[in-house]
């Protein structure tokens, strides 16, 4: 093949991964979200003194409709829908890119597959951080919906005080990194090879099956084995305890006061909402990324 065949080649292929990653994370995101809001809310909320602390699961659903409205569930949403395109996008295009670089060196596939996932999580990191710090304040923000700042204001506001650096529109920006990567070093590491040790199935609904059973697994426990990032970066982003004053600054330090202040467990707070929408959140995102990808290289 000539040089230029091989990059028609590579970005007709790129392209795939682009349009096939983006699709994945909208489809994610519109069906998702409302556990999304639900996530920050228990992990913003310092214990039981907190006046506004949750009491359940069922107690944040009733809460937010009975005094947010339905939309109220969908706080903030604007922000991931601009970001779910490019987010996923880099993240399936740039996991499928460092996959083929690392096949120049002497790895095993199955290290090969979570250090490409680790490498796909950082670079996600830098591209949706600044939606992040603006979706986390509208979502914390407990007012109704028609209340609330725009999302386009929120931002404004951010900008305007506090810039664009680490403490303004990319805060948190160390903890985002630590989710990202650990997440999808597990999430792909996982999915690819467990899904290259079960044998695929020749019925079209069983296939189905085994790759959605997969993803969900997969998405489950690299919730579990990330959240501690999670929450520092949701209190990091989120409205510190005393306005003025900031007690959240850096990653490991805020992992720290939150283990101290209110113990292990608060290290896992939206463990099950957090479950509930990227487990089978992160098999929606593996199975429409590859029907999709599928789909563009037998038709475009």
């Amino acid at each position: 093949m000539t040089q230029r065949g091989r990059q028609r080649s590579f970005w007709r292929e790129a392209s795939h991964q682009i349009l096939a990653g983006g699709s994945a994370g909208l489809v994610e995101i519109c069906l998702m979200h409302p556990l999304d809001v639900v996530k920050t809310r228990f992990q913003i909320q310092r214990g039981i003194t907190d006046p506004t602390s949750y009491k359940s699961l069922g107690d944040s659903f009733r809460t937010i409709f009975r005094t947010e409205g339905l939309f109220g569930f969908y706080k903030g949403i604007l922000p991931p829908i601009l970001a779910e395109t490019p987010k996923r996008a880099v993240k399936f295009f740039t996991f499928e890119q460092y996959k083929k670089l690392l096949g120049y060196f002497s790895l095993s596939p199955a290290l090969a597959f979570a250090v490409a996932g680790l490498g796909s999580g950082l670079t996600e990191a830098v591209v949706v951080n600044p939606f992040e710090v603006v979706k986390v304040g509208l979502q914390a923000n407990r007012d109704a919906f028609a209340e609330q700042p725009s999302t386009f204001a929120r931002a404004q506001q951010i900008i305007q005080a506090d810039g664009f650096g680490l403490q303004g529109l990319n805060k948190g920006l160390p903890a985002t990194l630590g989710r990202h990567g650990v997440f999808n070093m597990v999430y792909f590491g996982f999915y690819f090879n467990v899904k290259n040790i079960i044998p695929v199935n020749k019925d079209p609904a069983l296939e189905f099956l085994r790759k959605f059973g997969i993803g969900l697994i997969s998405g489950t426990i690299a919730s579990i084995i990330n959240i501690p990032f999670d929450v520092a970066k949701s209190r990091i982003q989120g409205p510190q305890p005393v306005p003025g004053e900031i007690k959240y600054k850096t990653c490991f330090k805020t992992m720290a006061t939150v283990y101290k202040e209110e113990g292990f467990l608060a290290l896992y707070k939206g463990l099950v909402p957090k479950i509930m929408r990227l487990g089978p959140g992160g098999a929606v995102m593996l199975l429409v990324y590859e029907y999709a990808y599928g789909w563009f290289q037998e038709h475009w």
